[in-house]
């Protein structure tokens, strides 16, 4: 119970994750409006507005900053962090996504599949890879201002 407690209190700690949980509420109910449809996928999948990803490392890096300062090694270790998850997010995650829409169009396609000599023709429609993996830039500046927004709070009222 008492380290439940002192995580409770650790700003550190709690601006990340509740940088984290409140982006993907954001991001169910934005998908809410979007499509009409709840989600539960949402809740905890990648992907969309805001990144969840860069709220948390944003979260990370405010209370670094806000808690240790900017002068010691931690809050340019937490800047690292942050530069390199919200360039995997834009850039290899969005790639990756990109390539399973292709990937999907062609194992959804009979006529593409029936040509393939080697394939397991069973196996092929229960495979379906996830789309929705990256973020936009857009989604990574939502992500960006959530985890500002709440690592202010975080560190302001703990």
């Amino acid at each position: 119970m008492e380290i439940l407690q002192t995580l409770i209190h650790n700003k550190m700690f709690m601006a990340p994750l509740l940088s984290w949980a409140i982006a993907q509420v954001v991001k169910t109910i934005i998908n809410f409006i979007l499509t009409k449809k709840f989600n539960p996928e949402r809740l905890i999948g990648s992907g969309g507005m805001p990144s969840c990803h860069s709220a948390t490392v944003i979260g990370l890096m405010y209370a670094t900053a806000f808690c240790r300062g900017i002068d010691g090694f931690e809050f340019p270790l937490a800047t690292t962090l942050a530069i390199i998850v919200m360039y995997d997010a834009m850039n290899v995650r969005m790639e990756t996504g990109k390539q399973s829409i292709v990937l999907n169009f062609f194992l959804k396609n009979e006529e593409i599949m029936s040509q393939l000599k080697t394939v397991d023709k069973e196996e092929w429609p229960k495979i379906i890879l996830k789309e929705y993996v990256g973020h936009t830039p857009l989604q990574v500046l939502g992500g960006i201002i959530t985890g500002l927004i709440v690592a202010y709070f975080v560190c302001r009222c703990l």
